[in-house]
């Protein structure tokens, strides 16, 4: 079992066995068993990149905590943003990892070990495309083309001064 603690601070324990499994598909229709099935949108990845179905599955998982103190689902959300996910996806991760048998969680860490290599090189790359010159000057020049568009000069040039008086 792991623990996490929501921005409310309140203990959570993530508990990973047949029964939530049941739980999670039966209140989610998502089978966390085909956590390691490969493909273009695997259920890993989008538990990574997508916090709502990240804390959707951990409040199912969490539900029989959260009935017996009265917490919502709505509530939950609530008290769910920033560190509170970090902790709470490292929690269910783990469990997760646990919940099989030796070979497959083998494999299993192994995988989730590539997850969060590959999201720290995403974001060590991303910090370094917004620290870098190019993209400054690249972001300047395309607001000083727009700005030219909405503001064309006159066609015969501007002039401060007034017409002279007719004679």
């Amino acid at each position: 079992m792991q623990t996490f603690q929501d921005n409310q601070g309140r203990p959570w324990e993530v508990e990973l066995n047949v029964h939530a499994l049941k739980r999670v598909s039966g209140t989610l229709d998502v089978d966390l068993l085909t956590v390691m099935d490969g493909g273009e949108d695997s259920l890993l990845e989008r538990l990574v990149v997508d916090p709502v179905l990240l804390c959707d599955v951990i409040y199912v998982l969490c539900r029989p905590q959260a009935d017996k103190e009265k917490i919502s689902d709505e509530d939950f959300g609530r008290a769910m943003a920033g560190d509170a996910i970090d902790a709470a996806t490292t929690a269910f991760l783990e469990e997760l990892v646990n919940f099989f048998p030796k070979a497959r969680r083998a494999v299993l860490r192994k995988a989730l070990q590539k997850v969060k290599k590959l999201e720290e090189m995403a974001l060590k790359a991303a910090a370094k495309v917004l620290d870098s010159k190019t993209l400054e000057n690249k972001m300047k020049a395309e607001l000083a083309a727009k700005l030219s568009d909405l503001d064309p000069p006159s066609a015969g040039g501007s002039s401060t001064t007034s017409p002279a008086p007719p004679a």
